[in-house]
């Protein structure tokens, strides 16, 4: 539904909702888009106020209910997080229209509708959630599969090779049978470097793994972590993600 241009002193009917009246909305309903001039307020831990603005007003059908301006990216300027209350006030003769909010803690949000520019309500239906691709879990079964890139030779011996401090990614052994634990970041920073080298500390104590060396494997390796790996003596192997799902350049290899 669609709402013409109304200024605040006009009467008007909100979703069925007589003038002056007041209706409680539903938990399950459409999304809900508003496009406003508006005044907002919070009143809950601290108080906060948003001046008059032509602001994105967004009540999704988890119950929740966004403030948006046209900037911030994606952060909206208020919300209220389910399980919360919707009041719809519709206007009386000097009075503009009203969205009260209350959550479960009793913490109120009050947004005064002075101008309706755009109402509408849509069924999205479900949706089935974010696929991510290239995350590390992706990145360390390709490099398992195609260990070639690591250098002629290399075998795979264990993913999720265990520790008593967690897994490393990959323990693999080079073509003279040495032992090689590989740890994967889609981001390579210095704490990953300081988790290979935990990692390689306890395996060099295990006499049928010793001596251990690190391979430090990421999309992108930060100047940093290189320096630090280096100085430890640990290799660095920048990955290519759609080079690897392309069966893996030969031009990855260390070695």
């Amino acid at each position: 539904m669609v709402l013409p241009r109304s200024h605040s002193h006009q009467r008007r009917v909100c979703r069925g909702v007589e003038v002056g009246s007041v209706q409680t909305v539903d938990s399950v309903h459409p999304v809900r888009i508003l496009v406003a001039r508006c005044t907002v307020d919070y009143a809950g831990r601290l108080t906060s106020h948003l001046p008059v603005a032509t602001r994105v007003i967004m009540h999704k059908s988890d119950g929740s209910v966004l403030i948006h301006a046209d900037g911030g990216s994606y952060k909206p300027l208020n919300w209220m997080s389910p399980p919360c209350s919707v009041k719809e006030i519709s206007a009386e003769a000097d009075e503009p229209m009203m969205w009260v909010v209350v959550n479960k803690a009793g913490e109120e949000l009050r947004i005064t509708l002075l101008e309706i520019l755009h109402d509408s309500a849509f069924e999205l239906g479900t949706d089935p959630g974010l696929v991510k691709d290239g995350v590390e879990a992706h990145l360390q079964h390709l490099l398992a599969t195609h260990v070639g890139v690591l250098g002629d030779g290399w075998t795979l011996v264990r993913r999720e090779y265990p520790t008593a401090i967690g897994p490393v990614d990959l323990l693999c052994r080079d073509a003279h049978g040495a032992s090689v634990a590989v740890e994967i970041k889609r981001r390579g920073e210095i704490d990953g470097v300081e988790q290979l080298t935990r990692y390689l500390e306890l395996l060099n104590r295990d006499p049928l793994l010793s001596p251990v060396r690190g391979v430090f494997a990421a999309q992108e390796i930060k100047p940093q972590a290189r320096v630090l790996a280096t100085d430890r003596g640990i290799d660095c192997l920048v990955l290519d993600y759609e080079e690897l799902k392309g069966t893996a350049d030969p031009s990855l290899r260390l070695f």
